[in-house]
């Protein structure tokens, strides 16, 4: 699939993406008066801000509240409503789920710039998104994969649109500071989607949980709606439509994909095929992807042979942290509802609910990390080791639920380290993907950066399935391992990484 091209849509405002052969913009091509002065021209630049921060809290709250209940859904008794899934299966389902969410972008993002228009792409992802949570809220067994696929679909749609819409909207001077309110925004969803959806899931009933997720969703369509006419055309048209020889292929590529999609969840559905190993596949094309696409670009592209691996070797690294990141929704949410005493005053806390101690942390510690000032690798290198000690003290907390349940303030501590490690990995790789993209190649790093962290999420989910013959300490320990190494690893490596790696 081909990036746009850095062109002008029907506000006049630029959208900065890169060529299919790889090409620095022209030196003729300047930003309008509009945009170099923060994006949408007159008073309407606040309020296209305000709707565009509106359809994405609720985005995220619709997100985060299905990702809090999802694999307690998927787990509980069908006596409790759920559908009785084996732990190590519900993880890896889990995991897939949320890993196909970080690789859609690419594919959504490019319907959004040769053929929709951002604009139209949030109307239709965000009603994607709707009408899979809806679908999940039907009792039906098979509905939940036609549910996945529909969020799946929809997110990828939305998510790169948004972003677009952001840096239209902002402006180059101001788009940086857009983009870390939107970060501070979706913890805010983060916080608030699992307390919602996980009391409505727990205590009445699990499909009345995915109804406010729906809901959520529609909502922000609606406020988006109706706010469409103080964005002033921005982003109302692809940038670089398809000819009709690019739409022929692009069509027959499409309906290969479709076809593929149907027949593996026919056999699903049928029982041909059993439903992990199918995950399995997934998950290992999942985790192939990022790696053969970096080795096509170093044939292909003039890209420095080394840095290209320097890059490859840390986003790599980082891949173990995403992997004990994704524990939050699998291994930690189990170990909530099952090992952990939940009970204040009589009232017995939703599982789920633990869910937001790490956004509520990531939004206390975010202003301090801000202000850190290391080299790259020295950043990851301690990201991955406060995620693996962030395990050591899970493996201390397993041990001792072995004798009964634990307090919530292991997983707390949990939470806090792993946070700290979050908001130090999370924009220092968005960062490093920027720099070290060549000319033409931006948006497809910054979308590698996310295949990365894809790559963490399906490991732990298949990692997972060790519990069905490790006891739960030796499991998380052995996470905690990979965590560690891997940090260690990049700061053994940190000086001849810096040689090759953008300052």
């Amino acid at each position: 699939m081909d990036s746009p091209s850095r062109t002008r849509d029907h506000s006049g405002a630029g959208v900065r993406g890169d060529t299919g052969g790889g090409h620095s913009r022209s030196a003729a091509w300047t930003d309008p008066p509009a945009v170099r002065e923060g994006g949408v021209a007159g008073p309407g630049v606040r309020r296209g801000f305000l709707t565009l921060l509106g359809v994405d809290l609720w985005e995220r709250f619709s997100f985060f509240g299905m990702a809090a209940i999802l694999v307690l859904y998927l787990t509980a008794a069908p006596a409790d409503g759920g559908l009785g899934m084996s732990q190590q299966t519900a993880t890896a389902l889990f995991a897939t789920y949320m890993s196909l969410n970080f690789m859609a972008g690419l594919p959504g993002g490019w319907l959004a710039d040769r053929v929709l228009g951002a604009r139209r792409a949030v109307l239709a992802g965000g009603a994607l998104i709707a009408c899979g949570h809806a679908v999940l809220a039907v009792t039906a067994a098979p509905a939940l994969y036609t549910g996945l696929a529909l969020v799946v679909v929809g997110t990828g749609l939305v998510k790169p649109s948004l972003a677009a819409m952001v840096s239209a909207v902002s402006g180059t001077a101001k788009r940086e500071e857009a983009f870390s309110r939107f970060y501070m925004c979706i913890q805010v969803s983060a916080l608030l989607a699992p307390v919602v959806t996980g009391f409505l899931a727990e205590k009445v009933t699990w499909h009345l949980g995915f109804a406010a997720a729906a809901f959520g969703m529609v909502a922000g369509l609606v406020q988006f709606r109706i706010g469409l006419r103080v964005l002033d055309g921005v982003s109302s048209a692809p940038t670089r439509p398809l000819t009709r020889a690019e739409a022929r292929t692009a069509a027959r590529r499409a309906a290969v994909v479709v076809a593929v999609g149907a027949v593996a969840a026919t056999t699903v559905v049928l029982g041909v095929l059993p439903l992990l190993a199918v995950l399995a596949l997934l998950g290992l094309a999942t985790v192939c992807l990022p790696f053969l696409y970096l080795r096509a670009l170093g044939r292909r592209s003039a890209v420095e042979r080394h840095r290209l691996t320097a890059f490859t070797a840390v986003m790599a690294a980082s891949a173990a942290f995403w992997m004990i990141f994704a524990q939050s929704g699998t291994a930690l949410s189990l170990f909530a509802a099952h090992h952990t005493d939940r009970d204040v005053l009589g009232f017995t806390v939703p599982a789920s609910w633990l869910q937001s101690v790490h956004p509520l942390f990531v939004l206390l510690l975010a202003p301090f990390a801000g202000r850190l000032r290391a080299p790259t690798t020295t950043k990851f290198a301690g990201a991955l080791a406060a995620a693996g000690l962030s395990f050591i003290v899970m493996t201390a907390a397993a041990v001792m639920a072995r004798t009964g349940d634990v307090s919530v303030a292991w997983l707390i501590a949990v939470y806090l380290l792993y946070s700290l490690g979050e908001v130090v990995l999370a924009p220092a790789g968005l960062a490093l993907a920027a720099a070290a993209a060549p000319p033409g190649y931006l948006n497809r790093f910054l979308a590698l950066n996310g295949m990365f962290a894809a790559v963490g999420v399906v490991l732990g989910g298949q990692l997972f399935r060790l519990t069905a013959v490790l006891p739960l300490p030796a499991y998380f320990l052995a996470l905690a391992g990979i965590a560690l190494a891997a940090g260690a690893a990049v700061a053994a490596a940190a000086r001849r990484l810096r040689l090759h790696l953008p300052a």
